[in-house]
């Protein structure tokens, strides 16, 4: 369980949801409560694959030229306006702080994250966050994405309660939420995302990391991205949220027992004794002290590997250096691929407690 004490929701978002929760008729609702809330704006329909025709309507213009994924601002929009974004999805989680066997949504909205600016390729300048493409073909086919659209279900309310915001921008927002609020670092993030327009623009897969591979695979995987050995081992660390579904990933069970609390303690186990578990699933790693938690080869490979090694020892016992590096490296890889002017400064949130302080 979760040491965060559940509160009364913020603002009109709790009344929302507590209308979503007693109708049958919930596409109906949001359609009805978003033309109340954002006076003048369209009306998105629901559809099954989330494909919410948001077009950024009345964004500013387009900073910088040539490159393809360039930042999309809207001058009507401050930091109160995304504030108030990031505490409409935090009451959500906090509501649902139970949710899979008490993992929560912390782990499953950090992944979405993770996995739409994951496409990234540094060698032709493709893929990531910022066209918000998942819900796309061959993107939504990958089955490192299964899963994902709880995730993108969980999320799709806030289309309606905020139609200027866009696919990309939401989903990491969304992961910002989620490493915030169970205890994490701050994340600075930037919008400017826009909705793909484009299909021949949606990645082919196979840029995200395979679970099952050695540490080769993941140097080359995050060296593609961007990332130095260093970098990469605190991105992983981000395993300490939620658990594996068998009918998701085909892994099983969670890193450790704190699966809704961001910590260093994927590290500190990590260094621990494991064994491979024996049973008719995929290959991953059980403890040898309870057999209650896993690792996947890809994790394990870090401690397999003297230059990655030496990282997980690092964050192991000094869990403030880990939240500093998770922090820069997980802002980094929300906008990889996206141009920003310089005079753009991220935004950093507050969560919902230190509102209430």
């Amino acid at each position: 369980m979760s040491s965060i004490t559940l509160r009364k929701p913020i603002g009109f978002v709790g009344k929302f949801n507590r209308v979503l929760k007693n109708n049958k008729s919930t596409p109906k609702v949001l359609a009805t409560l978003a033309g109340g809330i954002v006076a003048g704006t369209a009306i998105y329909v629901y559809s099954n694959n989330n494909n919410t025709p948001n077009k950024n309507n009345h964004l500013g213009k387009i900073l910088a030229s040539n490159a393809g994924a360039v930042a999309v601002l809207n001058k009507e929009k401050n930091f109160k306006d995304y504030q108030q974004v990031y505490n409409a999805i935090a009451e959500k989680v906090r509501d649902q702080d139970d949710a899979d066997d008490g993992a929560g949504r912390y782990g499953l909205l950090t992944r979405l994250a993770w996995h739409s600016s994951g496409t990234y390729d540094k060698n032709t300048n493709t893929g990531g966050s910022y066209n918000g493409s998942m819900i796309y073909s061959p993107e939504s086919t990958d089955g490192e994405n299964a899963g994902l659209e709880v995730a993108r279900d969980f999320l799709v309310e806030f289309h309606y309660l905020f139609p200027w915001l866009s696919r990309g921008d939401l989903w990491t927002l969304g992961g910002v939420v989620a490493v915030q609020e169970c205890g994490g670092p701050k994340i600075p993030w930037r919008p400017g995302r826009k909705d793909l327009e484009d299909r021949k623009k949606v990645p082919e897969n196979g840029n995200l990391p395979d679970a099952s591979r050695d540490a080769d695979y993941v140097r080359k995987v995050f060296t593609r991205l961007g990332f130095d050995e260093r970098e990469t081992v605190a991105l992983i660390g981000a395993h300490c949220l939620g658990k594996c579904h068998t009918d998701r990933s085909g892994y099983d069970g969670p890193w450790g027992p704190s699966f809704n609390m961001f910590t260093n303690d994927f590290y500190v186990r990590l260094l621990q004794n494991w064994h491979v578990r024996k049973w008719d699933g995929k290959k991953q790693y059980e403890d040898d002290e309870t057999s209650s938690f896993m690792m996947l080869p890809t994790d394990y490979a870090l401690k397999e590997d003297s230059k990655f090694l030496k990282y997980v020892k690092m964050y192991a016992e000094d869990q403030d250096l880990f939240f500093k590096d998770f922090s820069k490296a997980f802002s980094a890889l929300l906008e990889k691929g996206i141009e920003y002017p310089k005079d753009v400064k991220p935004f950093e949130f507050k969560t919902l407690d230190e509102q209430e302080d």
